[in-house]
């Protein structure tokens, strides 16, 4: 049979394939492909839902996430900042009440409450048979003293773009432990002021590192009458740290700071009886135990 016999045959009889006379190629007719299946239901990435991380205690603080509906976050309200991904954290005062409410806006306008139970702590309390005295009196004092309290509150109203919240904090100095957060004497009944952050008895010229990422907000450009020479970093989402009784600072206010960099060095100026670093922690006024958020003093 010829090829163009073949052909024709092809035609009517819906033949498949012809091989050419004395050659091996196979010509194919390829089906087409069948009709598409629909496609199978794809389910939707997972959306932010709430979630608290860790237990509420005073002088801590606690990692959280909003929900994807979630658009602005309270805490007794005071707003909580919320990062782009729904992260936040807030902090509980050494004086914290033993409720709190987390309180949240969400995009359809509608309210939703999360109590908190806040657990309360043991202080470090030394009583003392002796009549409370006020502080300092000094004219000289008085007259300084306003001015480095506007800088400090100044500072701690300073708002940047730090992220430094996100980090794992770790301590700036390593040493003996030397004072704790939160201790306090009481003279014949009457409180005084409690000690609102933790020392590290170190010598002074011993490096300050930074605890996380931050920027500068405040470098005391003279010692102030308590603290010394003061430096100050934000570290976002309302956090920021305070060091005391520094012999030199390393940096300026503006600068970004990355964990671990160098920023200044101990010393004993201010109201100190000896060489050590105090480290204080607020998060939107609440002042923080050191120890809480970076954990237990390392060893020099």
């Amino acid at each position: 049979m010829t090829c163009a016999l073949a052909a024709a045959m092809a035609t009517l009889l819906l033949l498949p394939s012809c091989v050419a006379p004395g050659g091996n190629d196979v010509v194919e007719r390829v089906s087409p492909p069948p009709p598409s299946a629909p496609p199978a239901h794809v389910t939707p990435p997972n959306l932010r839902s709430w979630r608290l991380d860790g237990a509420p205690q005073q002088g801590g603080l606690v990692r959280g996430q909003v929900a994807t509906e979630t658009v602005a976050l309270t805490l007794d309200g005071r707003n909580v900042p919320l990062g782009a991904d729904g992260a936040f954290i807030i902090g509980f005062d050494r004086d914290a009440p033993p409720t709190m409410t987390l309180a949240e806006v969400k995009a359809d306008g509608s309210l939703a409450d999360h109590p908190l139970v806040i657990a309360p702590r043991a202080w470090r309390i030394e009583r003392v048979d002796a009549p409370y005295r006020a502080g300092r009196s000094e004219p000289e004092f008085a007259a300084l003293r306003p001015a480095e309290l506007a800088a400090i509150a100044a500072a701690r109203a300073t708002r940047t773009d730090a992220a430094g919240w996100r980090q794992a904090f770790r301590w700036p100095a390593a040493g003996r432990q030397s004072g704790w957060f939160g201790s306090q004497r009481v003279y014949q009944g009457k409180p005084g002021s409690y000690h609102s952050g933790a020392d590290v008895a170190v010598p002074t010229g011993t490096p300050v590192l930074a605890p996380a990422d931050g920027v500068v907000v405040l470098a005391a450009d003279h010692p102030f009458t308590l603290e010394g020479n003061l430096l100050m970093v934000d570290h976002g989402a309302g956090l920021g740290s305070a060091f005391l009784h520094l012999s030199r600072l390393n940096v300026h206010v503006g600068d970004h700071v990355r964990q671990g960099q160098r920023i200044a060095l101990s010393g004993a100026t201010g109201r100190a009886t000896g060489p050590h670093l105090h480290w204080g922690l607020q998060w939107n006024g609440a002042r923080l135990d050191p120890l809480l958020v970076a954990g237990p003093v390392p060893a020099g």
